[in-house]
């Protein structure tokens, strides 16, 4: 009788896995399992962290920052001028019908004969704080972005966080400052007819009126609204939409990656202008018009498209200069000072 005769018919029969012993000896083959090796739940090494996160690119730092305020605030003086000018004659072209070359002349007279009254004035700071304000985001933003991701100090981003920083910053800012605008320039400002003389010798003025006829209305919400909607749409012109559309500018247009952005910068701000701009004449038109009961929307109308080639053209020449001109000298500004200070301190890292 062979061994596996000996093997009783009422014995289990093996199952898949299972091992049948008989005197101690196995009948298939033994499954040999390795031996359980602990582990451990302690943290990962702190070097294979390190290797693992990207280090941030906090050198220099404090002097960045620095040099982020030192950027914005020369743009910001450089164009404010102009762009506190250019406001005024819009303002007072929508509220009294003036005409924006007589406004745009008597405002210049003020700048150069009395310019220390000018660059006091309410209107002046107003803007420049706007200006300086909105590079200083931002510049700072670039920064933040450039030492968390360890890119170049003057790298410029053109994320969602960069327009969310600064559309707020500037909407605060410029919400406030048309506010102030409308009070000053618009028609609620306007002295009685018979002081023609005096309206007169005031329209040579630094931006200070000098009559107060009765306290100026508020603005109502939905001139706040629509100020908002236009500022969004120009800080999105400005300061995202040409780092994205800059690299697919045709060659014979513009051959270097440079002049691609400064094209960018120059035309995209400008051409939203024409959506933006009646939405700035409407809220004008709501805060200087406001009789007990109301008026027609086809009145309103009216009003929007009588002003709104003069009005667009006068906005795309105060934006050539504030996100124009303005934009690329803060962004080339930057860039070369930034530059100048990030080749000492990698030439110190590789020595």
């Amino acid at each position: 009788m062979s061994g596996d005769d000996n093997l009783s018919s009422d014995s289990p029969k093996p199952t898949a896995g299972s091992v049948v012993r008989r005197d101690g000896n196995s009948l298939l083959e033994p499954h040999i399992h390795p031996p359980r090796v602990p582990v451990p739940h302690s943290h990962v090494a702190p070097d294979i962290l390190a290797s693992t996160s990207k280090p941030w690119n906090t050198n220099s730092l404090g002097t960045r920052l620095v040099l982020d305020a030192a950027s914005a605030a020369t743009s910001a003086a450089l164009i404010c001028p102009i762009v506190t000018i250019i406001d005024r004659a819009i303002i007072e072209k929508a509220a009294k019908g003036l005409d924006i070359s007589r406004s745009l002349t008597s405002s210049l007279k003020g700048l150069i004969t009395r310019p220390h009254h000018f660059l006091v004035s309410t209107p002046f700071l107003l803007i420049y704080t706007l200006y300086s304000c909105t590079y200083l985001t931002a510049n700072v933003i670039d920064t933040v972005v450039s030492t968390t991701e360890d890119k170049a100090f003057s790298h410029v981003s053109a994320g969602p966080v960069k327009f969310v920083s600064t559309a707020f910053v500037n909407m605060s800012i410029c919400i406030y400052k048309d506010s102030r605008f409308a009070k000053i320039f618009g028609a609620q400002n306007q002295p009685p007819q018979g002081s023609a003389p005096s309206a007169a010798r005031s329209s040579q003025i630094t931006c200070h009126p000098t009559s107060k006829i009765a306290p100026a209305p508020k603005i109502p919400k939905v001139s706040l609204g629509l100020f908002g909607l236009r500022d969004s749409l120009t800080i999105f012109a400005s300061f995202n939409v040409p780092q994205l559309i800059s690299p697919h500018i045709p060659d014979f247009l513009a051959s270097t990656p440079s002049s691609k952005t400064a094209l960018a910068q120059f035309t995209i701000p400008a051409t939203v202008q024409i959506f933006s701009t009646p939405l700035h004449l409407l809220g004008l038109d709501l805060y200087n018009r406001q009789p007990p009961g109301g008026l027609p929307a086809t009145d309103r109308w009216t009003r929007v498209k009588r002003d709104w080639i003069p009005s667009c053209i006068a906005r795309i020449g105060r934006i050539l200069p504030a996100y124009g001109v303005g934009g690329v000298v803060n962004t080339k500004l930057r860039a070369n000072l930034m530059r100048s200070l990030e080749t000492p301190s990698y030439e110190k890292d590789t020595l």
